[in-house]
């Protein structure tokens, strides 16, 4: 019995032991999972499932997809810089282009196809019913000329309005208008009145009757064959006129600014290299197509040696008085994402063994043929991704980088520079009151609120509109509130929790608004107010805690820096401010 219990003693003490043990490796359950990555700097992903992301090749768990190497740099990386390896790079087929001042062209490229020109397309149809009796065109294709005999139609109907002009020709004299009327029933059914004038003269019936051509071109269509039995308004044969075709190319919304009816086109096609044709542009479609945003543009070329066949691919350049040349920073429109009312490209950070792309917004001026002016966010001598730009930035959303789907948020609200002076002096009446924090000095921290208090009161709400105001109305109060507690209070510690409501205040109104003149610094200690931490605004990069003082005057660290007209984006996955790359 002794035994028992000794033995039951110690797998209890095993249990509590392991339990212990246990706990102490895995954690609260609340810390974060890291990734382990290769000693090579691989990670796997899923394609589909970016979040999936392991050390070592699998399937992905979520939809089975063989898992995606990804290099990962050492260090923390830049959101808007993206690593791929020279093999990734060589699949993507990626090309750049330096940018580079010049004039640009007054010329805008398209492409389209050859089509007929449907004024120039006859369809030939029965004007009486009948039987097709003779056929003279064997197949599509084939040319023929005006006037020439296409096939031959015995009809019953014909032959019996025959037989009633011969029988009122006999009383033409008591009943002109019967001879009149029968007379008539054949003009309409297309019988010439040369016909008729020898119907009347031999007085022997016609039992068949050609169908001629009425047009010279190409038979597209030949609808029957022999022994077919047609009616009236019966479709025959459709024959087009190719002596002139239309070139109809596709226009983006962009382009319809530089075109008008009467541009030449100079184009090319791709069976006859080496060969220009022109055409004049006669129709610009009034209808955009909603699946592709384009517009046609039609132009009509003559084509007297039927060199252009319907549906040959072109391509056009059209010279157009709408786009003049302009002078300036340059790029080729295959650089450009667009991005709702912002445009992306994709620059050359790496080298040849190491690529690297940076995502970089820039604004655009007017488009002059196949190339854009760039107002800002370029500099001469910088490389842009021109081919591949989309493979790019697909790995970019791949690897968790800044995309055109990812792209991070402009949290900078435009204001007038008024008041983003006036919010610059209460700012610097702030950093008085942070280095009497710094110096742990009561009252030289009460004299400070003062003046803060006069600057904030010189600030001219009335400068905001809509968002703007409402964003500033709500961080006022609590700027005021925590001013009044800090010239109350006769603690210093008490003095610096309201310190953090008044920099955490200040901190969101510079981000929203922006600061004028001089750098600031957004700095952190992870250790304030028992490790929970709390943040500040400096003028100086080196740190000079307001916290904690000389107790630990250089506890703390740079979080981001406001360079005046700057603005701050916010990464929208996990909503934090980040430093805005303002080039």
């Amino acid at each position: 019995m002794k035994k028992n219990r000794q033995i039951l003693i110690i797998i209890l003490g095993c249990l509590f032991f392991g339990g212990v043990a246990g706990w102490m490796l895995k954690g609260d359950g609340n810390q974060e999972e890291h990734l382990h990555v290769a000693d090579d700097g691989t990670v796997y992903t899923c394609s589909m499932h970016p979040q999936i992301r392991q050390d070592e090749p699998g399937q992905c768990p979520i939809c089975g997809m063989a898992l995606t190497p990804v290099s990962q740099s050492s260090g923390e990386s830049d959101p808007y810089i993206l690593e791929m390896t020279p093999e990734a790079m060589a699949l993507s087929n990626v090309m750049t282009t330096t940018v580079e001042s010049g004039q640009s062209s007054n010329t805008i490229q398209l492409t389209g196809k050859i089509q007929k020109d449907e004024q120039r397309v006859t369809s030939l149809t029965a004007n009486y019913a009948g039987r097709i009796e003779h056929l003279f065109v064997s197949f599509t294709g084939q040319e023929v000329r005006k006037g020439q005999k296409l096939a031959t139609v015995y009809s019953p109907d014909l032959v019996n309005a025959q037989k009633e002009l011969l029988e009122t020709m006999k009383m033409k004299a008591s009943n002109p208008a019967l001879y009149e009327a029968a007379r008539e029933k054949l003009r309409l059914w297309n019988i010439s009145e040369t016909q008729i004038k020898e119907l009347e003269n031999s007085g022997e019936l016609k039992t068949q009757f050609d169908i001629v051509a009425e047009a010279s071109g190409v038979v597209t269509a030949r609808n029957v064959s022999v022994g077919d039995f047609v009616n009236r308004g019966t479709p025959l044969f459709e024959i087009v006129d190719l002596s002139m075709v239309w070139v109809v190319l596709d226009a983006y919304e962009s382009d319809l600014g530089g075109i008008s009816r009467g541009d030449q086109v100079t184009f090319t096609v791709n069976a006859l290299p080496g060969k220009e044709f022109e055409a004049t542009v006669s129709f610009i479609d009034p209808i955009l197509n909603p699946d592709t945003r384009t517009l046609a543009i039609r132009a009509e070329a003559t084509n007297p040696a039927q060199q252009l066949k319907p549906g040959m691919f072109v391509t056009g350049l059209i010279e157009t008085e709408g786009i003049t040349a302009v002078q300036g920073l340059l790029i080729p429109r295959s650089a450009v994402l667009w991005t709702g009312k912002r445009s992306v490209v994709y620059l050359q950070k790496g080298t040849k063994s190491a690529p690297a792309f940076e995502m970089r917004e820039i604004i655009l001026g007017p488009r002059a043929g196949d190339q854009y002016l760039v107002e800002s966010g370029l500099e001469p001598g910088e490389e842009v991704v021109t081919n591949g730009v989309f493979a790019v930035d697909a790995a970019a959303q791949l690897t968790g980088n800044y995309s055109m789907m990812n792209r991070p948020e402009i949290k900078t609200l435009d204001v007038p520079d008024d008041f983003r002076k006036q919010l610059s002096s209460v700012v610097q009446a702030y950093l008085s009151l942070k280095n009497a924090l710094v110096k742990t000095d009561v009252k030289a921290t009460q004299a400070a609120v003062p003046k803060i208090k006069t600057a904030l009161g010189s600030v001219q709400m009335g400068l905001l509109e809509d968002n703007a105001h409402d964003v500033w109305m709500s961080l006022l109060k609590p700027i005021q509130g925590s001013l009044d507690e800090i010239q109350q209070k006769v603690d210093i510690e008490e003095q610096r929790k309201e310190f953090e409501v008044l920099s955490d205040n200040l901190i969101e109104a510079v981000e929203y608004f922006g600061v004028e003149d001089n750098v600031l610094y957004k700095q952190y200690c992870p250790m304030a107010f028992r490790d929970q931490g709390a943040y500040w605004l400096s003028a100086e990069k080196e740190i000079q805690n307001p916290y904690f003082g000389d107790q630990m005057l250089t506890c703390g660290e740079v979080k981001q820096e406001y360079e005046p007209g700057a603005k701050v984006t916010v990464n929208p996955k996990i909503d934090m401010p980040v430093p805005g790359h303002n080039h």
